[in-house]
């Protein structure tokens, strides 16, 4: 190195070692790409006023702020807006009635709006792009902190997956079901084949960045179900006698089932992910986030209201878990709903499971090469698929989706998006403010605590209970 060194002074040329010529390859590669990454050149594309370039809080090998708000906005429905809608008149509605039902749904959102917002200032607190919710939470807090949220937050956002896993596969169930009366394949194994397609999907689509088109596409097959699911639901209840909408079970059920209901509330309007979605967005990031977010609980949430509420009143308590099971309409309609449904589901997984992947791809693969490298390609079929195979194989086992509904809104919606935002505001932003806003956000951390023990106890009762009714491998 020292001769090589030496020589470089020299008129003559010199042509290093391959091997060291390859190294310093890749740190001058490594070297621009980070410069890229924390000194972004950012502008503002709406004013076209330029802001002061931030600094990206840890390194990763996917892509920082290249998309437009209103791609977020779309990446946000796809994960909100999945076929778990499709529950929400058995699993809210149901469980609540008519008066407590209508003003705990219309209000979580008002609430879940407000707790993203603020979430969503805190996006750039120190001068710097927090672009995974751990690394806001251990800037705040230290490390203790960043370990604990980055446990809760990917075992809840593994739940979920979980849980679409199984909603896929009802799906695909319920399509082959529409023309063949053959039941020899099972929930079990049309929830593996669904398990395939989400492995394949996860390996040709390598970011959150290169999703863009799907979500786009996933807004149009959220629209399908939906409106088929509301419009058959319309008619149905035209036709139909008197429903009965009493809430159903013991006193002990009915105080559970109340519980569950608000988890599955909190599940419906918060992702868990708001700052990995952040990082995608273009500057100014406060700004545009506000703009996804303001999309996606306008028109990302009327269509999920509406369904809910006409669905409910189309078959009251015994509305189904999944709504399209109830329907009456077409079978060529109802099986198109089926198919949207399924369709949505391998979008919105992936958006749920973006954090993990990141996660995977940075620790394994190699930060010189591309997306579409040999090494890159092995690394995403081996991590994606055995995360893909495990949560398949958990589905198979407990087939019950709106019990993982339930007990991700307690273990991720409450702690993650209400309790744990109040407070991170409170350290970074609270020394002025007044004595009467700092109980209101402290009211919020402690109730949000409660809310989340109660909520977890309620969750976990479902499951025991489903686990008990139905055997492994339940063909429900």
């Amino acid at each position: 190195c020292g001769t090589w060194v030496s020589s470089c002074t020299s008129p003559h040329s010199f042509d290093p070692p391959p091997a060291f010529r390859r190294t310093f390859e890749i740190v001058v590669a490594e070297e621009l790409r980070q410069k890229q990454l924390l000194l972004q050149e950012v502008s503002d594309h709406s004013s076209g006023k330029s802001v002061r370039p931030l600094l990206v809080s840890r390194e990763t090998v996917h892509r920082v702020g290249q998309d437009s708000w209103w791609e977020v906005g779309f990446h946000f429905i796809a994960a909100l807006d999945n076929a778990f809608i499709l529950g929400y008149p058995a699993l809210i509605m149901a469980y609540l009635g008519w008066a407590t039902g209508t003003i705990c749904l219309i209000g979580g959102g008002i609430v879940s709006f407000y707790n993203n917002c603020l979430l969503g200032s805190l996006h750039e607190t120190g001068g710097k792009r927090h672009i995974r919710y751990r690394d806001l939470a251990g800037h705040i807090y230290g490390r203790g902190m960043y370990r604990a949220t980055w446990f809760v937050q990917y075992f809840n956002l593994s739940i979920a997956n979980i849980g679409t896993i199984i909603l896929a596969g009802q799906a695909l169930k319920a399509i082959f079901g529409a023309f063949s009366d053959n039941n020899s394949v099972k929930l079990a194994g049309w929830i593996v084949i669904a398990g395939v397609c989400f492995g394949l999907f996860a390996f040709v689509v390598p970011t959150l960045h290169a999703l863009r088109f799907f979500s786009s596409c996933s807004l149009f097959l959220s629209l399908i179900y939906t409106c088929i699911a509301i419009g058959v639901s319309f008619s149905d209840g035209l036709k139909s006698p008197p429903r009965d909408y009493s809430l159903k079970g013991t006193r002990a059920d009915r105080t559970f089932n109340a519980i569950g209901a608000l988890a599955t509330i909190a599940f419906a309007y918060n992702t868990g992910i708001l700052p990995e979605m952040q990082a995608t967005i273009r500057q100014p990031t406060t700004t545009n986030i506000y703009k996804a977010l303001g999309m996606q609980f306008t028109l990302g949430t009327f269509p999920f209201l509406l369904l809910t509420f006409v669905g409910y009143w189309a078959y009251g308590n015994t509305a189904s878990i999944y709504l399209l099971s109830s329907l009456g309409g077409p079978k060529s309609l109802v099986t198109i709903a089926n198919a949207a449904a399924f369709l949505q589901a391998i979008v919105s997984l992936h958006v749920f499971a973006t954090p993990m992947y990141e996660f995977m791809d940075t620790h394994f693969a190699r930060k010189d090469r591309s997306e579409w490298s040999v090494h890159s390609m092995l690394v995403r079929f081996i991590t994606r698929g055995t995360y893909i195979t495990i949560s398949t194989f958990l589905g198979a086992l407990l087939p019950f989706f709106g019990d993982f509904i339930a007990l991700t809104g307690a273990m991720a919606a409450f702690p993650l998006e209400s309790g744990l935002i109040h407070h991170m505001y409170l350290k970074v932003k609270g020394k002025g403010f007044s004595k009467w806003r700092l109980l209101w956000h402290w009211f919020i951390v402690v109730i949000s605590a409660i809310l989340t023990v109660v909520t977890c106890v309620a969750a976990v009762r479902y499951i025991i209970q489903d686990s008990t009714n139905y055997h492994a491998f339940a063909n429900l």
